[in-house]
């Protein structure tokens, strides 16, 4: 078993197509074919369910992804280790970042990373808090900026970045419009809402603050992106519970920005999620001196 061929199987894995994966890793299709058959036939079981149209993990494939990913991001950890002790900053980091987090600007963060450091690899990868503390468990992302993290979902260390308050957006002829500047979080009751999908940090925010006010409520309209739920408010299709820095958005210029009271602890907090200090790379211990630096990069 050769890393290559891992590299392979976790590619084909996580694009779920061999055509794209092959293009990911700038290989032919029939090259990538025959190193996943034969990295089945060292294993001596099927990896892959394939058809014409999916490409899915079986319950083996499945095992074999989680030590697979593992084993790669040690090589990984290997090779930069030693760059870093010729003093070369070499090699990939893995960045995986909530959707709008606060206290940070992803972007101006690996403009400057990259200035300094300019042989290193960036891959960024925008997924969900509870995807992205997997990712960081499993070796697969070297650390992530997630939101709403909760003690009992990671026990490594979490580095505050920031925390603010959750607020309405409606549209300006709405009752809590006129209502406002300040409403009661029971206010609410019964409202259509628009929101993002349960794994994300601004949901993840929203649902412990209504569970702590003791409000039961129905998310008619559940998007994936702030600027869908923005348009959809502007629309008068329902309200949305969201940080406080969403208002701030060019999108949200012209709703109604109302304050919420009564739900002690409701809060949206963003922190950097960070593998224990031994299995940290030179790459991510580079970008979190910059993170200190300057957090609002």
């Amino acid at each position: 078993m050769e890393l290559r061929q891992l590299e392979h199987f976790v590619a084909v894995a996580e694009e779920r197509h061999f055509t794209r994966a092959a293009e990911r890793l700038a290989v032919s299709q029939s090259g990538l074919s025959a190193s996943v058959r034969a990295l089945e036939h060292e294993l001596r079981t099927p990896l892959f369910s394939r058809t014409t149209r999916t490409v899915r993990l079986t319950e083996a494939g499945q095992a074999l992804l989680v030590e697979a990913e593992r084993t790669l991001a040690g090589a990984r950890a290997a090779r930069d280790a030693v760059d870093a002790v010729r003093g070369l900053l070499r090699g990939t980091l893995t960045l995986g970042v909530e959707q709008c987090v606060a206290g940070v600007s992803p972007a101006r963060l690996l403009a400057a990373f990259h200035r300094e450091h300019p042989h290193m690899e960036i891959r960024l990868r925008q997924e969900g808090t509870s995807s992205l503390l997997e990712g960081v468990a499993g070796g697969r992302l070297d650390l992530a900026f997630a939101a709403t993290v909760s003690p009992r979902e990671w026990r490594g260390e979490l580095m505050p970045l920031a925390r603010e308050a959750m607020v309405v957006l409606c549209e300006p002829g709405h009752r809590l419009a006129r209502e406002g500047p300040r409403v009661a979080w029971a206010a609410l009751r019964g409202e259509p809402f628009i929101d993002f999908h349960p794994d994300w940090g601004p949901r993840r925010a929203a649902d412990e603050a209504f569970a702590a006010a003791g409000i039961r409520r129905t998310v008619a309209l559940e998007v994936n992106d702030v600027h869908s739920l923005l348009e959809l408010v502007h629309e008068g299709l329902g309200i949305a519970v969201v940080p406080h820095h969403f208002s701030r958005k060019p999108e949200a210029a012209g709703l109604a920005v109302v304050e919420l009271h009564g739900a002690p602890g409701a809060a949206y907090e963003s922190v950097v999620v960070l593998p224990p200090a031994g299995a940290m790379s030179p790459g991510a211990r580079a970008l979190m001196a910059l993170v200190r630096e300057n957090p609002l990069r």
